[in-house]
């Protein structure tokens, strides 16, 4: 007997990940477009230093992400997770007692495999000794930190709240306290020179880290910097350049470029972002955390309410989601590319029926066209950006957007 399948049924279901936004910072960036907020004076009361959060801020808003947790568990019984992620905002803000007390939360209410990654994004202003060590014991095993330049100048061109030697005392702490770290850099900064650049990417280099995210400076709707640019940005050829010269710094000294803005050495690829672009799974806690997950017969996203006061009063209540819509049939090509297409070995073919529920011969026609173009290449089994493709990327993503 022939078993008909139901255009856009899954049949089976992507890995999950685990998303947790922690949405406060020192200071608002002035490039940032994330949710992030700086704390009031509400959030800071008794707290030990300026721009520290309070215990009992940190302590309410921990309540809020266990509701929320709970809340959502229905949606997802049964299924392992495979790595968490702590971003925000500047989750080392928060103190190792409550990483710890929010691991130990995730740890009783969902199965976690064994080896999961669970990475905590770190900014060298809110770097003290040894807290990074306490995270580690908390059980964090992957560290992000932003440090964006080791330039004194150019960090406080991004408005930065930490100095040269700051982040270079975090990343030293990183080094002796985790296998695998990631550091942040951005290029194409104001007033950066090539030799602004190599000074930048040679100190990074010096502390052999084992992954490398590369992003150019853009000024994002929404921002200070949409309003109010900066002097002195690299043109586009420059910035070009730039990126040229970054590439080959770090082939050389052994990172290999597996994402458009993701470099690293084997073995320490980040899994939960490669979750993102192969397009699996991750639910989204946390004020304005954002979900994608998957049943037999939909695909599901989710929003949390943004503002952490009104997440925290909404989360207590069983309420922390404020907004939730099916991607459509329509939409998932192009969902699934804006994500695969970003990764330098491409996708598998079968994955993209897999996850999309969708048949290959609805690609045929832009595959074949951005093959014709020189963005893409492909066999029988995957299809992949060639270096044409990563540079006009959105050009290639467009490709596969429905009429």
């Amino acid at each position: 007997m022939i078993t008909l399948q139901r255009p856009g049924a899954l049949s089976t279901l992507p890995p999950l990940s685990l998303y947790v936004h922690l949405p406060w910072c020192l200071r608002k960036c002035p490039y940032c477009d994330f949710n992030s907020h700086e704390p009031g004076a509400a959030q800071t009361a008794g707290a030990a230093g300026a721009g520290q959060l309070s215990a009992q801020t940190e302590a309410r808003y921990l309540d809020a992400l266990r509701a929320d947790l709970e809340s959502a568990l229905p949606q997802i019984w049964g299924r392992r997770v495979h790595t968490v992620f702590i971003g925000g905002g500047t989750p080392s803000l928060f103190s190792p007692d409550s990483i710890d007390r929010l691991l130990s939360d995730i740890r009783a209410r969902l199965p976690l495999e064994a080896d999961a990654e669970i990475t905590l994004e770190a900014n060298p202003g809110t770097f003290e000794t040894d807290r990074f060590k306490a995270f580690r014991q908390a059980g964090v095993n992957r560290l992000s930190i932003g440090v964006q330049s080791f330039d004194g100048a150019k960090l406080k061109s991004l408005g930065r709240v930490h100095n040269r030697a700051q982040a270079i005392a975090a990343v030293e702490e990183a080094q002796r306290n985790f296998e695998t770290f990631n550091l942040d850099l951005m290029y194409a900064l104001p007033g950066q020179s090539p030799a602004d650049l190599e000074a930048d990417i040679q100190q990074a280099l010096a502390f052999e880290p084992p992954h490398l995210s590369l992003y150019h400076l853009t000024l994002e709707p929404n921002t200070r910097f949409a309003t109010q640019p900066p002097k002195g940005l690299p043109d586009e050829d420059t910035a070009f350049d730039m990126l040229d010269h970054l590439i080959a710094r770090t082939t050389a000294a052994g990172l290999q470029r597996y994402e458009v803005s993701a470099y690293a050495r084997p073995g320490h690829q980040c899994a939960h972002n490669l979750n993102y672009w192969q397009f699996g799974d991750y639910l989204g806690i946390g004020a304005g955390a954002h979900s994608k997950i998957s049943f037999p017969d939909r695909i599901v996203r989710q929003v949390r309410w943004r503002e952490p006061a009104a997440y925290m009063d909404k989360a207590v209540q069983g309420l922390a989601c404020s907004n939730e819509q099916d991607v459509p049939l329509k939409s998932r090509a192009f969902e699934f590319m804006m994500n695969a297409l970003r990764l330098k070995d491409g996708f598998e073919l079968l994955r993209f029926a897999e996850r999309t529920g969708l048949t290959l011969a609805s690609i045929q026609q832009p595959l074949a066209e951005a093959e014709a173009k020189g963005l893409l290449q492909r066999d029988l089994a995957r299809a992949w950006p060639t270096d044409k493709g990563f540079d006009f990327l959105s050009d290639l993503q467009a490709l596969f957007l429905s009429d």
